[in-house]
């Protein structure tokens, strides 16, 4: 069923938003440094690394400048046409490819890099590899503007290692403990209201119940 449902939302997806996709593509030829994809080793179901895939937004270098792994608020790395395509997610739109070819199911935990899926707890991982990672899921719609969570007031690695990647766990553990095509059909519904309105905050406890509170640092990112 699962497999199913991913199978027509994504093949659906992508034949509405061809007509998008194109001029994108196009777009990020001609600005930038004239890459279209970029493609990152992330961790999936069972623990098997798979090649996840992007619109390029960012330097190439990206990952050996600045921040490194991490993106923060107004970060320089990011190319032109970069900023749109992160703030309408528009980019991460090439995992509907991901998707259709099985690496990634439409909801479920975000599949996350070697370095950052290592500073899950022990229990954490356990829980995140026995389902596929997801398009989107509780944690993309919480963190949906993780860039400003990560001001030039804090400690950037400290504080994304104690207080959001903890906060991503639990809700991640939720959703493998919860998971069903209802909890997946609100979390496409959030997911669609957050890009539609960005600045919008949400508490995910009205919508799914005995979801895990955020810490007093994150809270004010979310409605009371």
């Amino acid at each position: 069923m699962q497999r199913l449902f991913d199978l027509v939302i994504s093949g659906l997806a992508i034949l509405v938003l061809s007509p998008l996709l194109l001029p994108i593509i196009l777009l990020l030829r001609i600005t930038g440094e004239g890459e279209v994809f970029f493609s990152q080793e992330r961790m999936g179901k069972g623990g098997s690394l798979f090649s996840l895939h992007k619109f390029a937004t960012m330097l190439k270098d990206s990952p050996n400048i600045g921040s490194g792994t991490l993106t923060v608020q107004n970060d320089p790395r990011i190319l032109p046409l970069g900023n749109f395509l992160r703030k309408t997610k528009i980019n991460e739109l090439p995992q509907l490819f991901n998707v259709i070819k099985g690496d990634m199911s439409i909801v479920g935990p975000r599949p996350q890099s070697s370095r950052n899926f290592s500073a899950f707890s022990k229990d954490v991982q356990k829980n995140i590899m026995l389902v596929s990672p997801g398009l989107t899921g509780l944690g993309s719609i919480f963190f949906s503007d993780e860039e400003a969570m990560l001001t030039s007031g804090v400690n950037h690695d400290e504080f994304y290692d104690s207080v959001i990647m903890p906060y991503k766990g639990q809700l991640e553990t939720w959703y493998v403990n919860h998971a069903s095509i209802l909890i997946d059909l609100k979390v496409v519904y959030l997911t669609a209201l957050k890009i539609i309105f960005p600045k919008l905050k949400l508490n995910l406890s009205n919508f799914f119940g005995g979801v895990p509170n955020p810490p007093k640092e994150l809270q004010k990112f979310q409605c009371s």
